[in-house]
């Protein structure tokens, strides 16, 4: 999306899925700044651990569908 690679892109909603892994502990400004552009684009960004899709997947999709329902009310 614009210069960027996003991990997944629900067109339907204008959802963002970012799976953040170790690559990102040390680009938070450009995490903060990649954000920034795809909300100005009207797009939610949900951000989740890759250590949680691994380990933990049942909460990161209960947590995926908390975040639908309160941001998009379905």
């Amino acid at each position: 999306m614009g210069n960027y690679i996003v991990d997944f892109y629900v067109k339907t909603l204008g959802l963002v899925i970012e799976i953040d892994g170790w690559s990102h502990d040390k680009k938070q400004e450009y995490d903060d700044v990649r954000t920034e552009y795809l909300e100005s684009l009207a797009l939610k960004v949900f951000r989740i651990k890759d250590f949680d899709v691994r380990n933990n997947l049942g909460i990161v999709m209960k947590d995926l569908e908390n975040f639908i329902i309160e941001h998009y009310k379905y």
